[in-house]
Parts: structure tokens; sequence; C-alpha cells
């Protein structure tokens, strides 16, 4: 497995491209912004997902550039992924309502995905989490074999996402944190929404928001 972080939008929003080394194909999560340099950085890869972990403006923001660029470049358009509770905020703006700023425009998700799913890159399965708290339609997404969780808001080096916007709720984000997320392997590494990487252990130790 390849990660590459890229750093996107108003609000700094960790971009993953997570692809299988053998195959190419990747996929993109919360492309928040920038969609140049999101399309630059998948040039030489083959963009089977482009998957948010929840529809909040910073993590959708340029859903539609990048579909429709790599729609031109592709044989194979991608499809887009979120979890069925996110999609009408996708579909209405992303809540930038909340902050002052014009709706985002996304296309519908082409695959709505269920605690449990698992979607294939090659030889990477990622295992869906449904993972509310921050907002109702927040997923994570698990590799097992590389032990790697990309947790959105939910869950950030010391600290955990915000529970104060429509449909947050504080009790079901630490619900969330300690049952599910902190179930995992200690030595799972936890990429953010936002800010540094960490780890399971870290946080089950060292997060005063959860302890």
């Amino acid at each position: 497995m390849k990660v590459t972080t890229l750093v996107v939008g108003l609000l700094q929003t960790n971009c993953y491209i997570v692809a299988d080394e053998e195959t190419t194909e990747c996929a993109i999560l919360d492309p928040g912004g920038h969609a140049q340099r999101i399309l630059d950085a998948t040039r030489n890869l083959s963009v089977k997902y482009v998957m948010n972990t929840h529809a909040h403006f910073d993590h959708a923001a340029d859903n539609g550039k990048v579909l429709d660029a790599l729609r031109d470049r592709q044989e194979t358009a991608p499809q887009l992924v979120c979890h069925p509770d996110a999609a009408p905020v996708l579909a209405s703006d992303g809540g930038a309502r909340w902050f002052g700023l014009p709706p985002i425009r996304s296309p519908n998700p082409d695959l709505l995905v269920e605690d449990g799913d698992k979607l294939h890159l090659g030889q990477l399965v990622l295992q869906v989490l449904h993972t509310p708290g921050h907002s109702p339609g927040s997923i994570s997404l698990y590799i097992a074999e590389e032990q790697a969780l990309f947790a959105g808001d939910t869950l950030f080096r010391r600290g955990v996402g915000r529970f104060d916007l429509p449909g947050g709720d504080r009790n079901t984000l630490l619900h969330t944190i300690r049952d599910r997320l902190f179930a995992l392997p200690q030595d799972t590494i936890v990429y953010p929404g936002h800010g540094p990487a960490t780890t399971i252990g870290e946080e089950r130790e060292h997060n005063p928001s959860v302890s």
C-alpha cells in the first residue's frame, strides 16, 4: 500500500490517495479542494473510487472537479462513494451555509456503503466502518492487512471531531471511538481528516477527549 497525503482546501483537510502499488488501482479520499493537485498526484494511477468519509464541504468540495477530469482521462470512470446518511448533505450544500460559504456542487454518489461493506483496490481490502458522532453519515475505512485506519473527522491526534454541528452528537462520537475504533489493534496507524497521523495505542493512552 502507498499512501499520499495532500493538505487541501480552506480548512486544511487531509486528502488521501490510497494505492495498491502492484496494480496501481487507487482511491481518493476526501477531495476537499485543490483539484488539480489531486489530479496531478494520481497521474500514473487508475482511480477506482472517490470517497467521502462524510459530506461536509471541506471534505467534498472538489468531488465534481475531480470526477469530471477523471471521467475524461480514464476509460473506466471512478465511482463516488459515501454512506447513505451523508448523501442528503452532499446533495444540499455540504454544510457550507453554517460557515457563510457558497454551497458545494457535488454529483450524486454512485455507490452507497454501509457498515461492514468491503471495497477492493487490487489486493487491498477497505472495510467500511460506520463511525457516527461527528456527523450521522461518517465512515472510517480500515485496511486490516496494513493496520491502517482512515478516520475522517472522528478521531484526531489528541483530539476528536467536533460534535456541535447539525447531526453531531458527543455521546455517539465517544461511543464510536471507545467501542469501535479503540477495539482495533494498538499498532493501527490512524490517518485523520485533519492534522498528523497517530496510532490507536497512542490515542487510547493519551487522548484527553476520550479519557
